[in-house]
């Protein structure tokens, strides 16, 4: 089979392969389509804590059917198209799996990651972890929710956000692009904040009310005064230090600012005023992916088309230029790995 292959950090390769065999309680895919998500750059980078085992597969947006099942998996399952997202995998006994918080299981597993992931024809994932989806539709433009689309849903979800809330989206990518459609969904009003003109312009198109550069010196005057003292809540998406310092001035009072953006290495650390976040009553949380319940709630608003993701489909032998796109900054939207065609 066809595989994207990390040796090392930054050794990226294009490869043959063996297609794995599924061990117990395991699903083997056929992949259809894998989103190309900045945290694969982090992967191939090898630049968070602790870093993969190599060699890896990467990519962990993925939309497939089941071709075989490996003992105690349903033999149902075969033939049906699922998804496979980041959380691969978890104990279901831990306090932490038994509360809602399974992304933080001690013995969690990681699409693409910790096992191997969906840039390629076929991977294997835990039967208990994937998600069913309909036999219609289009895998590219699906692909984006298994990751974008639930890590943003919970996102919101851990600020609490409800309807008529102001929500700022700072970065208007792969995720940024997701998280306005979600926010809106639940009836939230939107401001997105992007350097970048094309993607200001997507966000409006999805429905944010105001989009501003975070280097325009007025913006944080014009969301003050829109928001009347400020957004309820600031989704960071961006994996910029700088994105997340500005959110935490620009949060209103009691207001929530959520980490979701990942930078890496040497930036992976910013400035923040204990005392502004305590005189002012400001909370900071993380949010990490989003549990199986959260991506089940996230496909089907995708399903019932309150969100869709802006796709640009991506041959397997451009991948590498994908990705050096997406680490330039030059992907609106999200890019797709499509699979289909040739390959074994």
């Amino acid at each position: 089979m066809r595989a994207a292959i990390i040796d090392g950090p930054g050794r990226l390769r294009l490869a043959q392969a063996p297609v794995p065999a599924p061990r117990d309680g395991e699903a083997l895919i056929r992949v259809e389509a894998c989103g190309i998500c900045h945290s694969d750059l982090h992967a191939i980078d090898g630049d968070w804590t602790p870093p993969p085992a190599y060699p890896l597969i990467p990519g962990h947006e993925v939309v497939g059917r089941v071709v075989a099942v490996g003992g105690d998996a349903s033999p149902s399952l075969i033939g049906r198209r699922v998804g496979v997202a980041w959380h691969g995998g978890a104990c279901g006994r831990c306090a932490w799996c038994r509360t809602g918080f399974e992304t933080l299981c001690p013995e969690v597993e990681m699409t693409g990651y910790t096992r191997n992931g969906g840039f390629a024809d076929y991977l294997t994932a835990r039967a208990d972890f994937v998600a069913l989806l309909p036999d219609e539709g289009d895998p590219v433009a699906l692909a984006p929710v298994l990751c974008a689309g639930v890590t943003t849903y919970r996102g919101l979800n851990r600020a609490g956000v409800g309807a008529g809330d102001w929500v700022a989206v700072s970065g208007v990518g792969g995720l940024g692009h997701m998280a306005v459609q979600y926010a809106r969904a639940r009836g939230a009003r939107v401001i997105a904040i992007d350097p970048s003109p094309e993607r200001r312009a997507l966000a409006t198109q999805l429905g944010a009310e105001e989009a501003v550069s975070p280097d325009d010196p007025a913006g944080r005057d014009r969301i003050t005064a829109l928001t009347d003292g400020g957004p309820r809540a600031v989704l960071v998406t961006a994996p910029v230090a700088s994105a997340f310092e500005r959110a935490i001035e620009l949060v209103r009072p009691g207001g929530v600012v959520v980490f979701i953006g990942l930078p890496g290495g040497d930036a992976d650390g910013i400035r923040l005023s204990v005392s502004a976040l305590s005189n002012w009553e400001k909370s900071v949380v993380g949010s990490n992916v989003g549990s199986r319940p959260d991506l089940r709630a996230a496909v089907d608003l995708a399903l019932a088309g309150a969100v869709t993701a802006h796709v640009t489909p991506v041959s397997f032998d451009d991948l590498p230029q994908a990705l050096e796109a997406l680490r330039r900054g030059r992907v609106s939207g999200r890019w797709v790995l499509d699979m289909r065609g040739r390959g074994a």
